[in-house]
């Protein structure tokens, strides 16, 4: 059996030291970005994800945001300068994809289609999975790591008002990527009985 993409998914890993060494160019990692995004399956082909992509001055701005944001919550100095050590090693990265969900779109589906209503909200949630796995994958492809942050919905209207985000997008993870600096540390697996179950 072909296992390239087993291969791939190998190479797609939680990297944590991200650095600015990237090779390709801006618009060439947006192509990469875009068509990883668009090929990624989604229920009834609705394609409720949207990213928006910062490079430069953007990407500082958005963990600026983050570390603001954190900072109005989290009180106590010591404990704030770890996340900020945190928050700097995510800045240190090229760029940053932001995940949005078309929520009208979902609502759309699920006024059209009444018998399936209560699962397209979950099936948006998948639809963002294959979406970030796909981009993720491509990435490691292309010799970049990166990681995914959830720090919606804490910034989220700070966000929107800098990057000028639809009302009806909702933001659903950050991916920061850039040149692997140091490699993820070795993943473990647990065992296959107790997570898989095969009939025959």
């Amino acid at each position: 059996m072909e296992t390239k993409f087993i291969e791939l998914a190998k190479q797609r890993r939680s990297i944590y030291a991200l650095g600015k060494n990237v090779a390709s160019s801006q618009d060439e990692l947006v192509e990469l970005i875009k068509a990883s995004i668009k090929q990624g399956p989604s229920a009834f082909n609705n394609q409720t994800t949207r990213a928006i992509i910062l490079f430069d001055d953007s990407h500082d701005k958005l963990w600026d945001i983050v570390a603001g944001s954190l900072r109005k919550v989290v009180k106590d100095d010591a404990a704030f300068a770890k996340t900020q050590a945190k928050i700097n090693g995510f800045k240190a990265a090229y760029g940053t994809i932001l995940y949005f969900t078309e929520t009208k779109t979902v609502r759309e589906f699920e006024e059209n289609f009444p018998l399936y209503a209560d699962n397209f909200q979950d099936w948006s949630e998948q639809s963002q999975g294959n979406a970030q796995y796909a981009v993720w994958t491509s990435l490691a492809e292309n010799g970049l790591g990166a990681n995914l942050q959830h720090y919606n919905p804490l910034i989220d209207d700070a966000v929107r008002e800098a990057f000028n985000v639809p009302a009806s997008w909702r933001l659903r993870a950050q991916m920061d990527f850039g040149s692997i600096e140091s490699p993820a540390d070795t993943k473990t697996y647990m065992d296959d009985d107790e997570r898989f179950r095969v009939f025959k």
